[in-house]
């Protein structure tokens, strides 16, 4: 049986998409663990067909409702563990599961998380306390995400590479769903209300509506509402986020949402359709060069996104 579920969301970035799974399957091996893919499908169709065709382990739900396709496949997930991803996240080194895998064993009522973006050198701030501890004769290190000094050390729940267990990880989003039923009924994404919200080109209320009411639709509002409950109930939480040096790093070049023709000027080599017409003609990013120059941070930019022609 895998060990992992890896849920990983995508939207109009087939050639970043192709760099995640790349690099994911280069450090984490395909026996131990089973990837989803929740796709919107909105652009470069043809593209991301091709490249499921490369992964055909890969389980590819094309989002109808975001809400509902996510609780899908989260309730028939039956794997100890669940890692989520972006496609903008990028692996660029070796991920120890096994030691992942002995820390929640040993320590999991204090682990609300395993990430793999945090390293000693990316929190050494002098703002966080990091605590050193030992699992099974390997240095490991920890810290308080309820006493987290800086944005990202004080964000309990992300999407990008942080190893959860499974039973928690269902226990928090179930709970910070929405479950009142009269708002189900006026306000879920199929509701009368919220179609005609859409009809009459008001979109941006309706999801002002759904996110106000705790309805996920889409991925960023999933985190949202799920970092926020966790920091509500922390006190029913296990208190740190363990760590053994950073393999991962968001390379964030674009918005999913924004199109060549608003994008400013300086941002045209990075905007979709752009990258999508480089990936038609084979270019794909350039993994090996991220591993060979390891970010420094959970977050990067364009120093780190770099193509090659293959």
């Amino acid at each position: 049986m895998k060990l992992i579920s890896n849920i990983v969301f995508t939207k109009n970035r087939p050639l970043q998409l192709n760099g995640y799974l790349e690099s994911m399957y280069r450090y984490f091996p395909p026996e131990q663990i089973q990837t989803y893919v929740l796709w919107k499908q909105e652009l470069f169709t043809q593209e991301y067909e091709r490249l499921f065709s490369r992964y055909p382990t890969c389980i590819v739900v094309r989002e109808r409702d975001f809400s509902d396709d996510f609780f899908k496949i989260l309730n028939q997930i039956e794997t100890k563990y669940i890692l989520f991803g972006v496609d903008d996240v990028v692996y660029f080194d070796s991920v120890e599961i096994s030691l992942i895998d002995a820390a929640f064993e040993i320590a999991g009522n204090d682990i609300l998380g395993f990430s793999l973006r945090f390293g000693y050198n990316v929190l050494n701030n002098g703002k966080d306390k990091v605590v050193e501890d030992e699992i099974e004769g390997q240095k490991i290190y920890k810290l308080n995400w309820q006493g987290g000094q800086t944005e990202n050390t004080s964000y309990p729940f992300e999407l990008c590479a942080t190893i959860y267990r499974t039973e928690l990880v269902k226990k928090i989003v179930h709970s910070s769903r929405s479950h009142n039923k009269l708002a189900i009924i006026l306000f879920s994404p199929d509701s009368v209300l919220i179609k005609g919200l859409r009809k009459l080109r008001m979109a941006g209320k309706a999801k002002r509506i759904l996110k106000d009411f705790g309805f996920f639709y889409n991925p960023n509002v999933l985190e949202h509402w799920v970092c926020k409950w966790c920091k509500e109930n922390a006190e029913n939480l296990p208190a740190y986020i363990y760590f053994k040096k950073a393999s991962a790093s968001a390379i964030q070049v674009n918005l999913v949402n924004i199109r060549k023709s608003e994008a400013a000027y300086e941002d045209w080599e990075h905007a979709v359709e752009t990258l999508n017409e480089k990936y038609q003609k084979g270019w794909v990013l350039d993994t090996d060069f991220i591993a060979e120059h390891k970010p420094t941070d959970t977050h990067c930019g364009k120093e780190s996104f770099k193509l090659i022609k293959k």
